[in-house]
């Protein structure tokens, strides 16, 4: 690379946001967004930063309303990862088409208003309310056929004395996951190819899958060791 070359890229990348500062720019508007969300929708294929040679993250202004606007679809409209991507490939970052998608498009997934969700799980009002505290479930004013599940299962292990607060090490032990898939995936979404990134995608769930295999072994090990 030419010396003019290697100019222009380093002026290229000092002009691009670290993930600490796309944090500080979204995090307003959207509290929960975490460095591991935001790792796991580039993983998704919802943006595509740049690197540098080190190897760090740097966005662009279109990468930050692209997130901004996937972000808006997932809380506004509840929309899976997947439909947002074809989305925004389709449409691009109109945050006024954004707030006016078609019902066509839009999940049709049942939502569970808060006493629908307390009466389908059983779970007091008090649970739900340390559910969300905890950051297992989001304060919301309806819930997904998701938190409904993951609700139901606090119900059943309240019964046997363990809280809410006890399980946040599992939904930290998942964010710790998708950094661990994040960097083995890393080599292939460095490339540029757009092959590349969509093995990538294909890769992320079967590696989820591997690791929630490996949890349960482990699990069923520890259970032998405590029953034997």
């Amino acid at each position: 690379m030419s010396p003019a070359a290697s100019a222009r890229g380093r002026t290229t990348a000092a002009a691009r946001l670290s993930i600490g500062q796309v944090l500080a720019r979204l995090t307003p508007e959207f509290p929960t967004l975490t460095s591991s969300k935001l790792r796991f929708l580039e993983v998704q294929g919802i943006v595509t930063p740049m690197r540098t040679e080190s190897g760090y993250r740097k966005f662009s202004a279109a990468d930050v309303e692209r997130l901004r606007v996937a972000l808006s679809l997932q809380r506004d409209h509840y929309l899976p990862l997947a439909r947002i991507r074809e989305y925004l490939d389709e449409h691009g970052t109109d945050a006024a088409a954004a707030a006016s998608v078609p019902p066509s498009i839009v999940a049709t997934a049942r939502r569970y208003r808060r006493g629908e969700v307390l009466s389908a799980t059983g779970a007091t009002p008090a649970l739900l309310a340390d559910a969300v505290s905890a950051g297992l479930i989001p304060a919301a004013e309806s819930y997904d056929e998701r938190a409904v599940g993951l609700l139901r299962a606090l119900v059943a292990l309240e019964a046997h004395g363990i809280q809410p607060r006890h399980v946040r090490a599992v939904r930290q032990s998942a964010e710790r996951d998708v950094a661990l898939v994040e960097s083995a995936l890393a080599p292939l979404m460095r490339r540029a190819d757009a092959a590349s990134r969509a093995r990538a995608n294909e890769l992320a769930p079967e590696l989820t899958r591997r690791l929630d295999e490996l949890r349960a072994a482990f699990v069923r090990s520890a259970l032998d060791r405590l029953t034997s």
